[in-house]
């Protein structure tokens, strides 16, 4: 169990600016909450999946953004398996141009996982559980 107030952010690179918006929305609801996450995606590299792991393990949960750009992520598929491989809490909120994804175009790992609309209560309720 993570000892800090920490909530792990996992996104594609191209996502960069959803992240963004994501921190300042969780930074309004809990200014004591920090985001963490992995900019830079190696996902080829084993020094940056067990970087990833410890980073993850450290955090008490996981947002995860689901967008488009999920299908070619393989950094953020792998930050979700770390997650889930931990135990952790995650909640999975589409970017609102990817509300409509269908469950045939998104990685195993999720396919069959609840996605929430990217809402401010969701989250807020996600937070107050950690």
């Amino acid at each position: 169990m993570a000892l800090s107030n920490q909530v792990f952010i996992s996104f594609a690179l191209k996502d960069v600016a959803l992240r963004d918006a994501l921190e300042e929305q969780i930074g309004k609801i809990n200014a004591e909450m920090k985001c963490v996450d992995m900019p830079m995606k190696k996902s080829w590299e084993s020094a940056w999946k067990a970087e990833t792991m410890e980073t993850v393990r450290g955090c008490n949960g996981v947002i995860a953004i689901i967008s488009e750009s999920i299908v070619r992520a393989d950094g953020q598929v792998w930050e979700l398996r770390c997650a889930y491989d931990s135990g952790l809490p995650v909640l999975l909120i589409f970017a609102k141009e990817a509300e409509d994804m269908r469950a045939k175009d998104m990685p195993e790992l999720i396919r069959e996982k609840d996605i929430a609309k990217w809402d401010e209560m969701v989250i807020s309720m996600f937070l107050n559980k950690l």
